[in-house]
């Protein structure tokens, strides 16, 4: 079985004003299927880099990605987009649901647009919803939700097509302590359940203490943290 996502000597520069400025000098990384990997570093140390990189948001200036096996490196914009939404799952901080849609909509989106009808989109969703515990709760708009239940409608629109790679920045940053722990509960759960792989960008010790492993950046490297 191929591991979820691999990163090889990946390196990422920035051009700026003052010249060149290095923000990853060499990153690897594999991710097993069923794996959950707490990511904890400083702010300005290239975690988000790390996250949009492992994602397709970016391009590396040097090194590979590959997802599934799969090297990126050569794909089109039209296949990185493909491969985005196909395999890799995102979740945020900050929940970016569309606010004119419902619980409901936000997860059958995604699943429509990856060529779903409706129907079928509706059955996924309704799924996912319900094992998060918002089985009351598909009709309502963001704004009608808690801050924790509007996160695990968010984690239900990441996994609605199936991926095998689920990346997540902060997903906790946000919530007071005990809907964060019941947020990441059903998070592990999912990925120990369904084998996705998980990256997950976090400054609470607490939960990163939870994960597999705990790696986090030095002078623009991966290492073990310690």
């Amino acid at each position: 079985m191929n591991d979820a996502l691999t990163l090889s000597a990946v390196e990422r520069i920035y051009r700026t004003e003052a010249g060149a400025l290095p923000v990853l000098r060499g990153v690897d990384l594999a991710l097993r299927p069923g794996e959950i990997v707490a990511l904890v570093a400083p702010s300005g140390t290239g975690k988000s880099t790390l996250l949009h990189l492992a994602g397709l948001l970016e391009r590396p200036d040097g090194g590979t990605v590959a997802i599934d096996g799969r090297n990126t490196g050569a794909l089109s914009d039209r296949d990185r987009t493909a491969t985005r939404r196909d395999k890799i799952g995102f979740v945020y901080q900050f929940h970016y649901l569309q606010g004119d849609f419902t619980a409901l909509e936000n997860v059958v989106l995604p699943q429509m647009i990856a060529g779903k009808t409706r129907a079928e989109a509706a059955i996924r969703a309704n799924a996912l919803l319900a094992s998060f515990g918002l089985a009351d709760r598909i009709d309502h708009l963001p704004g009608k939700l808690s801050g924790g239940e509007q996160q695990r409608v968010a984690i239900a629109r990441a996994l609605a097509n199936r991926p095998s790679l689920l990346l997540a920045d902060e997903p906790t940053g946000n919530l007071d302590v005990a809907t964060a722990d019941a947020v990441f509960a059903e998070l592990l759960l999912t990925v120990r359940t369904h084998g996705v792989a998980a990256l997950i960008a976090t400054h609470n010790p607490a939960l990163a203490a939870r994960m597999d492993r705990i790696v986090t950046l030095r002078d623009g490297r991966l290492a073990v943290w310690d």
